[in-house]
């Protein structure tokens, strides 16, 4: 199990230049867990290929449902002390101390593309690349 930051659903998805490598990691290890959250981060990040990019309506619902059957049943909540403490202690939003909270709580990596979060939190994230190294 890893802890899949929003973006990494989003590349495997809804294609772009780090596709291949989001599929990679899914072939490494399919089951992917998510704070509660990644629903609204997730839509934003379709409104935005909407707006911007001439994304479907269509192809947008079905990318929201192929990601809601990706991540159904590792979807948790994150106490909210814990990501306190970790804004604490470090630069990070807490939208991102909830992935870290989470992948600590896990035990499982945080999978991100997010280079502050991968340096504050070096013991749980890790980036993409190096995820997929041998």
């Amino acid at each position: 199990m890893i802890v899949a930051d929003v973006n990494l659903v989003a590349y495997l998805l809804l294609g772009g230049p780090e596709s291949a490598l989001a599929e990679r990691i899914l072939d490494r290890d399919p089951v992917w867990a998510v704070p509660l959250f990644w629903r609204s981060e997730f839509r934003n990040i379709l409104a935005a290929h909407l707006r911007q990019r001439g994304l479907a309506l269509a192809d947008a619902w079905r990318a929201h449902e192929l990601a809601e059957r990706l991540l159904s049943g590792n979807e948790f909540s994150v106490g909210g002390e814990r990501v306190l403490h970790l804004v604490s202690v470090s630069e990070c939003s807490a939208y991102d101390c909830e992935y870290v909270a989470l992948a600590q709580g896990l035990q499982a990596p945080l999978v991100t593309w997010d280079r502050a979060v991968v340096r504050q939190f070096p013991k749980v994230a890790v980036s993409p690349k190096g995820f997929c190294k041998p």
